[in-house]
């Protein structure tokens, strides 16, 4: 074959795995993976991973298909043989559930999948069926054009993510972390993303930490009795003014170096200063993405559920909310003597998910991959490390020594409030994201 035919084929074969990437997304949506948190009332995680092992295992993959702890909480692995079998291996690992949608509230039905003016739409577009897609798609092209890798790769597609990953990371790590034997480094959701600063150039987002996440449920006791009498021990009052405390208490700025980085990255592509004594304010100017970024400078508490009473007449002996707590590295301590005033001696309180953060450096070989495998498909420009407010499966893969990423390439529009669209209503994707992501990720893997 001459040079010329070479890159024609190459040309239609990308091609292929970039249309493969859009409907497999599309289709991976519209299997409903939602996780309500409730194990009884889950659906759709083992329909999922027998999709995605019959994709796999279409084009020849030898697969392991594993429930893990649960009834149809299904989990699919796959390895690729790379040309050195002596260095550590790459995870590529994500999460096939997805959280609860309202049809309702949508413009589109959210799991229809659909795609229609140049987005995909629905639950998980990108949280993250999205990276999904794009991994499957390069996985599938890699084994049908007998592509081999510099390294093993790993590819992991799990279970219940969204409610901590005791049925997918978690139960594998403790369980069968065979599976992952050889594995050094990771790559995973919310990362790789384009940001539009100055003069239109696109910074890309690779995530290098996570907070720690602290679901909290807390439990006030008191006196039952008759609604209608005066009562001084009200288990509701009682509970209701520590939420209060606790959900409007403001928590120290603490700049890490992660977050430290970013800003100074930031701060020489763009000249925008982020001044110490107004971080706050000073990050509010970064546009949408001031949210994320944001909710990193200092650890945060908020109340998502309340339980109380039986009967409006009533005053029940128990009340209890949950309070999901997001803990930046190394503050775990202050922030526990932070909890213990805010609560005071009264408010009972038991971890309902208890997951450290993670981080890791901006350096190194695999980062030096990520960045050339962007600037390829997007000349000009530049990768900066940031640190997700929000937790993935890394928190598992950590313990077992494997140095973890967010890396999952999406070049997007400047004026796409992405991360708005995490857990949101008309959650979507770009179509053109799609592909590039997928060429992305095809030349990174190639080189890692």
């Amino acid at each position: 074959m001459s040079e010329q035919q070479s890159a024609l084929a190459e040309a239609h074969d990308t091609a292929v795995a970039e249309e493969e990437a859009v409907a497999l997304t599309s289709e991976l949506i519209r299997i409903d993976t939602t996780n309500t948190g409730d194990p009884a009332t889950v659906v759709g995680e083992r329909l999922a991973a027998e999709y995605v092992a019959e994709k796999l295992a279409e084009v020849g993959y030898e697969t392991t298909y594993v429930e893990s702890g649960g009834k149809g909480r299904g989990n699919v692995i796959a390895r690729l043989a790379g040309a050195d079998p002596s260095r550590g291996a790459l995870l590529v690992h994500g999460h096939l559930d997805v959280v609860p949608a309202d049809p309702s509230e949508w413009s589109v039905h959210p799991f229809s999948g659909a795609v229609q003016d140049d987005y995909v739409w629905g639950r998980g577009a990108v949280d993250m069926k999205d990276m999904l897609g794009m991994t499957l798609a390069t996985a599938r092209r890699f084994k049908r054009d007998g592509i081999v890798p510099p390294r093993d790769l790993i590819f992991a597609f799990l279970a219940d993510e969204e409610a901590g990953g005791e049925y997918g990371s978690q139960w594998l790590v403790e369980n069968r972390a065979d599976l992952f034997e050889g594995a050094t480094e990771a790559i995973s959701e919310v990362g790789g993303f384009s940001i539009t600063v100055k003069d239109g150039v696109r910074a890309y987002m690779i995530e290098t930490a996570e907070k720690g996440i602290a679901w909290l449920r807390l439990r006030a006791r008191g006196r039952a009795g008759h609604g209608s009498m005066v009562h001084e021990d009200n288990a509701v009052t009682k509970l209701t003014q520590a939420v209060a405390r606790l959900g409007t208490h403001k928590f120290p700025v603490v700049m890490t170096d992660s977050v430290r980085e970013f800003l100074a990255a930031v701060t020489e592509l763009t000249g925008m200063e982020f001044d110490e004594a107004d971080l706050d304010g000073s990050v509010a100017k970064l546009g949408a993405v001031s949210r994320m970024v944001g909710a990193t400078l200092r650890d945060t508490a908020n109340p998502t559920m309340l339980n109380a009473g039986y009967k409006a007449n009533v005053i029940p002996s128990v009340a209890e909310a949950v309070v999901d707590c997001r803990v930046l590295p190394g503050r775990r301590e202050a922030f526990e003597r932070e909890l213990d005033e805010i609560l005071g001696p009264d408010i009972e309180r038991e971890y309902v998910t208890n997951l450290p953060p993670v981080e890791t450096t901006f350096d190194g070989a695999l980062v030096d991959a990520m960045t050339a495998s962007v600037i390829a498909e997007d000349p000009g420009a530049v990768t900066l490390p940031y640190m997700l407010s929000g937790g993935t499966d890394a928190k598992a893969f950590q313990s077992l020594g494997i140095r973890c990423f967010g890396f999952a390439p999406l070049k997007l529009p400047a004026d796409l409030d992405f991360s708005a669209l995490f857990h949101g209503v008309d959650e979507r994707v770009p179509v053109d994201a799609l592909k590039f992501g997928t060429r992305v990720l095809d030349r990174f893997l190639r080189s890692s």
